[in-house]
């Protein structure tokens, strides 16, 4: 008998681990998980061993073992039988720790000192909010400028407003007033609020069908997900899809805070904004034969849609109802995912190397685990828990970015302990499995346990409102079955004031969840192979054709003329015979779209000099060149900045018609890619603003490279007309001191 128990309890040690994700790529099975001949597991709550090398030659170290360095018991405290879920947990606490400077700020990760706006905003609503409430508060703080707007640190072309989604700052600014309940905090993040959202309203920042312009939400290297022929000022004129679904969430913020506030007048206008954006991402941008919204709308008098799916944007239009629940469930069964996640947007670009493009970052990843729950897919819920767990495990830290093709980090750059993707590894945690959300009215709990998940797990000492909260929850489901406090049932949220009292006497309150234990309505995700589109033709005009480079292995090229696709061919050219603005791309024999070339036109135009000068003379010159400018088209340039905030001419036309008016300038301030000199200027034709045009930066000291401004859309009678360009108060970048460029002269083109 004594043999037969010793063999029984011998079959049971070696007995196979249960299968928690598994993907083509990897396997999360028991403590461990296991990528070809990698492995990485947990042999305590505390210790994370990995076996995994990096792609050889590749500059950056890989981490191989992570042990706990600090203390981390004055945070939540996680309990659950999978040794590896809270050793991933804690590490997340512990390189939070790391992450609080000195100064109470937090820090962007190991390789990224400073405070990033949508990087810490990003984080704090995540777990930040709550889990470092007084660093988000000062991070917040530091991200507001002298004249109290919020900065938009950095981007292409100079920031703000090319890269325009610092309004992120509102959403997070408002996470941390629901933790706190801080009036002072409200009345504090109120004015800034309001000002730099009428702004971006007064500056053009907002198309007529509602959808907002700049560079996508996050994706701020510009080459990484857009066609290279594309300049800032393009980026400027561009549609996306993230950066709308953050402004629509800022401008329904703004009206909450006001309602709050009693500004009713303030509160109803965010609130119609707020719609109207909404209403244009889900009548623009959505894509029925896909099931999922589209990444941008892209070109430059005409703008056509980039098919492309982009993950962090179709995860918050569910997470903040952009989607209604239908388009929610479809999203998330539509959305690719590849055996490693979800990308950053599907599918990639062939001839740019991994950073946005080619990659998951395991914060973005988060996201779709939130908004995945949110619409009731238990598969995608667990294909995004694994997404953010197999790097954690491997690579011992929470890694910046991982290559889409290998789940190598051998990515542009990279960082360890990096902020917003260690608090994307709470997040899955608190928001998910234990379902916690922070609301006007309280604590609220919606929990979503897949059934593989269906563990008894313990959250201890979570503090809301003063209060701790020792939280436990089994089972599995969408549902809740019963929710007790102290033995006592009530409905699932912690009031303020429950929590106050409960503070005051110093007791913790003792929740108990029990969920329903039933399946939750299956639905499914689309998986798929990682895939590239076809490059971008090259094109130019010859003879009266539209001419292109071909593209090897295409499937068929389709003409577009005016953003509109107007015929199918196998050739190399096509006739111009019609005038307008012709794009052609490419679409491989799998069904994939490449992007647009770059618009070439034949429409009638006029040029008007506007200036003798070719050399600089404003103090306002971040980047002085040798000599004299080169390149310009007419008999010189004229310079605009703060001391000569207005540049007047006058055009004559010779027919009504729809017009497009743009600037040719020079902007040698700053690079192409980081600080904040892009110049702005509205314009005003006859006495009335008509647009806003911006000449953002291309490159320090690059004066002889000219560029061509966004273009604004008007219509002109015949006879002379007055068009000015002029610096108004909205105009005004993040820079401040310096909002400086040389124009050559201005494009009017008839439509």
């Amino acid at each position: 008998m004594r043999i037969l128990t010793l063999l029984a309890l011998a079959a049971t040690l070696v007995a196979p681990a249960q299968t928690i994700v598994q993907t083509s790529a990897y396997r999360w099975h028991g403590d461990s998980i296991t990528q070809g001949s990698y492995h990485a597991t947990a042999p305590d709550a505390y210790t994370i061993v990995s076996t995994y090398s990096a792609q050889p030659g590749y500059f950056m170290p890989i981490d191989k073992e992570w042990k706990l360095k600090n203390d981390i018991t004055s945070y939540p405290q996680l309990s659950t039988p999978n040794v590896l879920h809270q050793a991933i947990y804690n590490m997340g606490l512990d390189e939070m720790v790391n992450a609080v400077e000195p100064d109470t700020t937090l820090r962007t990760g190991k390789e990224w000192p400073g405070v990033w706006t949508r990087d810490v905003s990003y984080s704090i609503l995540l777990s930040m909010a709550y889990m470092q409430p007084e660093a988000s508060r000062i991070s917040l703080e530091k991200k507001v400028d002298s004249k109290g707007r919020i900065i938009q640190d950095t981007g292409s072309g100079g920031a703000w407003p090319v890269s325009t989604d610092r309004q992120i700052w509102t959403v997070a600014a408002y996470e941390v007033y629901l933790v706190s309940g801080d009036k002072n905090w409200l009345n504090f993040i109120y004015p800034v609020i309001k000002q730099s959202l009428e702004d971006d309203l007064n500056s053009g920042l907002y198309s007529d069908n509602g959808l907002v312009k700049g560079e996508t939400s996050f994706i701020d290297w510009r080459e990484q997900s857009y066609p290279r022929w594309m300049q800032c000022a393009d980026i400027y004129r561009s549609e996306a899809l993230g950066t709308s679904v953050v402004h629509a969430r800022a401008w329904e913020v703004l009206s909450e805070i006001a309602t709050e506030l009693g500004h009713k007048d303030v509160a109803q206008r965010a609130a119609e904004q707020s719609r109207k954006i909404a209403d244009g991402i889900n009548n623009t941008l959505w894509m029925d034969s896909k099931g999922y919204y589209a990444m941008y709308r892209y070109g430059r008098d005409n703008l056509i849609t980039n098919p492309r799916a982009e993950t962090l944007g179709e995860a918050l239009s569910i997470v903040w109802n952009i989607a209604s629940d239908q388009r929610a469930r479809r999203i998330s069964e539509s959305n690719p995912t590849t055996p490693f996640g979800t990308a950053i947007f599907y599918p990639q670009i062939a001839d740019i190397p991994a950073y946005h493009n080619n990659s998951l970052w395991p914060w973005v990843g988060a996201w779709w685990g939130i908004a995945s729950a949110k619409a009731g897919n238990e598969q995608g819920v667990m294909q995004a828990i694994g997404s953010v767990f197999r790097p954690a495990a491997l690579f011992a830290t929470n890694k910046e970015n991982f290559v889409l093709d290998n789940g190598d980090i051998a990515t542009e750059l990279n960082s360890s302990n990096m902020l917003w993707c260690l608090a994307g590894n709470l997040a899955l945690t608190h928001k998910v499995l234990f379902g916690i959300h922070f609301a006007k009215q309280g604590l609220e709990f919606q929990p979503f346990v897949p059934e593989v998940l269906g563990q008894t797990r313990t959250l201890s000492n979570f503090e809301y409102r003063g209060a701790k909260l020792n939280i436990t929850i089994s089972g599995y489901g969408d549902r809740i079955a019963s929710f007790t406090v102290d033995g006592k049932t009530q409905d699932a949220v912690i009031t303020p004031a429950q929590a106050a009292k409960a503070a005051k006497k110093g007791k913790a309150l003792n929740i108990d969840i029990q969920m329903s234990n039933q399946a939750i309505a299956p639905l499914s995700i689309n998986e798929v192979p990682n895939a590239k589109a076809p490059l971008t033709p090259i094109t130019w005009v010859e003879d009266g054709k539209l001419c292109w480079n071909p593209i090897e292995y295409i499937g068929k090229y389709v003409v577009v003329r005016n953003g509109v696709a107007v015929d199918t061919v196998h050739t190399t050219d096509y006739s111009m015979a019609i005038p307008g603005e012709y794009q052609v791309y490419g679409v491989s024999g799998e069904g994939i779209d490449g992007f647009a070339s770059e618009p070439r036109s034949n429409r009638p135009y006029t040029f008007v000099d506007l200036g003798s000068s070719n050399t600089l003379g404003s103090t306002e010159v971040s980047y002085r060149p040798a000599g004299a400018i080169k390149g310009y088209r007419g008999t010189g340039f004229v310079e605009t900045d703060h001391s000569k905030p207005v540049v007047e001419s006058t055009v004559d036309i010779d027919r009504a018609g729809t017009y497009s008016i743009c600037v040719r300038y020079a902007n040698g301030n700053g690079p192409v890619n980081t600080e904040n000199k892009c110049a702005i200027r509205s314009v005003i034709v006859d006495g009335v603003k008509i647009g806003t045009v911006v000449m953002p930066t291309r490159g320090c000291g690059n004066w002889d490279d000219w560029g061509t401004s966004n273009s604004v859309e008007l219509t002109l009678t015949p006879g002379r007309h007055t068009v000015a360009l002029s610096l108004e108060p909205e105009n005004e970048n993040m820079n401040i001191n310096t909002n400086h460029a040389a124009v050559d002269g201005l494009t009017v083109t008839l439509k």
